[in-house]
């Protein structure tokens, strides 16, 4: 029994190792931040609100209900309720009662609230897609950032290895008196330096997966790891990019556009809604009652005068508005200059997002640009380091010579690493305004 409990208890432990060590895709950020946003929960939340809104405006349609039960002593001149003549005596009386209306016209703004609820909801709705693209934008940033700081943070690390080994290369020929002894002291002060990068490498990883944590609403002792796909950068031409066809297809699939139009349309409906409130008012009243008075002598019980004071009413009221200090007046102005405020509020969402596909596009050719740049400058740097290593092994160069081509290089490798991903990241930026999936193949 000890022996199994000891393996089940190994298991366990296996188990949860690994999956502390599960790795996650840029996919499963994307849906993790979207379920456990604040920013996304909140836009949901306005989406309840907004329906709760629908929902209480079409059942403003239907009738309202009441009753009322009412009971208590009268002392003095006061007015018997089951006869209406005064009395100047204490009266007991209770009483009960059921009222019921119905609003029949009120100049459609009953049926124009329920429409305009709806247009609301829509824009509620829509401003929950935008928040949940802006969150998965900002995780596929954040994800790309990991990506590049870990590669970065590699690449130091081989450079360490090439050091320590440049370095025992030289001892071993300082040894054999083919170098001075002072060569192997520009060797230590590389490896020196690159130590430095690499914890500044490793503090910009961990300080990048805090950001990533941040946007998935995770503790921050969490122990996450992202996947480590293969960065390849897809076949793209940025200055094939037409403005016009790339605006045309965001204002398709950027949801803030489309709720920008709802409110329009929202807010055009409260016009007719304002301008509704100026016509009277027909309703339908209906009710039924009775009453009980301790002075009434004329009925043997309480239930006999309950029932024969029981009295039923219906009524048609017209409440016809004639001046009401401007309100409707103000109100129908009020509601215009909020249509146009929000045609204003339209055309700058919709100036903003092509200044925003612009630069997008200018970014993404400019990054081509200095992808390519670095490409040709880490060749370059590539070719002075192997030329330098075959001389410095000659002894045709110092070791300071060696070390500055090697640094040449080095920096060329870091410079490629981050246009890489610069570029790759503008592309995506690009595709996300074009509609497609942010992902990394």
């Amino acid at each position: 029994m000890r022996n199994f409990f000891a393996l089940l208890l190994i298991l366990s432990c296996s188990f949860a190792s690994l999956q502390a060590q599960e790795s996650w895709s840029l996919q499963k950020c994307v849906d993790h931040a979207r379920q456990n946003s604040l920013n996304v929960k909140q836009a949901q939340y306005g989406i309840l609100q907004s329906e709760l809104a629908n929902k209480q405006a079409r059942m403003n349609r239907l009738p309202n209900l009441s009753a009322s039960i009412r009971g208590g002593y009268q002392f003095g001149r006061t007015i018997d309720p089951t006869t209406n003549e005064f009395k100047n005596e204490s009266i007991g009386f209770n009483g009960f009662g059921v009222d019921a209306g119905v609003t029949l016209f009120n100049g459609l703004v009953t049926t124009n609230s329920i429409k305009q609820s709806k247009f609301d909801v829509q824009a509620a709705k829509l401003d929950a897609a935008a928040a949940s693209n802006d969150i998965a934008l900002q995780v596929a940033s954040s994800y790309l950032s990991i990506l590049l700081a870990e590669e970065q943070l590699e690449n130091a690390k081989v450079r360490l290895q090439l050091s320590e080994a440049q370095l025992e290369q030289t001892e071993r020929l300082i040894q054999a008196g083919s170098l001075p002894v002072n060569d192997r002291l520009d060797f230590v002060a590389q490896i020196a330096r690159e130590q430095q990068a690499i914890i500044e490498a490793e503090n910009l990883v961990n300080i990048n997966y805090l950001t990533l944590k941040q946007l998935l609403e995770l503790d921050p002792n969490v122990d996450l790891k992202i996947d480590r796909p293969e960065v390849v950068i897809p076949a793209a031409s940025p200055e094939a990019y037409s403005l016009n066809e790339i605006y045309t297809s965001a204002l398709g699939t950027q949801p803030q556009i489309e709720a920008g139009e709802m409110r329009m349309k929202s807010a055009e409906i409260g016009e007719r809604i304002a301008y509704g409130q100026s016509f009277p008012t027909l309703s339908l009243f209906a009710g039924m009652s009775s009453n009980y008075s301790s002075l009434a002598k004329d009925f043997l019980s309480y239930s006999e005068q309950i029932e024969q004071n029981f009295g039923q009413y219906a009524q048609l009221n017209l409440n016809i508005p004639i001046y009401s200090n401007h309100r409707n007046r103000v109100g129908l102005d009020r509601a215009r200059l909020a249509t146009l405020n929000q045609d204003v509020a339209n055309k700058q969402a919709k100036n903003l997002l092509k200044t925003n596909v612009q630069r997008s596009i200018a970014d993404a050719r400019a990054a081509k640009e200095s992808f390519a740049a670095a490409q040709r400058s880490e060749e370059a740097a590539q070719a002075a380091y192997d030329n330098a290593q075959r001389r410095f092994d000659l002894g045709a160069i110092n070791s300071l010579e060696f070390t500055t081509a090697s640094n040449n290089l080095n920096q060329a490798k870091v410079t490629l690493i981050q246009a890489k991903y610069q570029y790759l990241f503008n592309l995506k930026v690009v595709d996300f305004y074009m509609g497609k999936t942010l992902e990394i193949n």
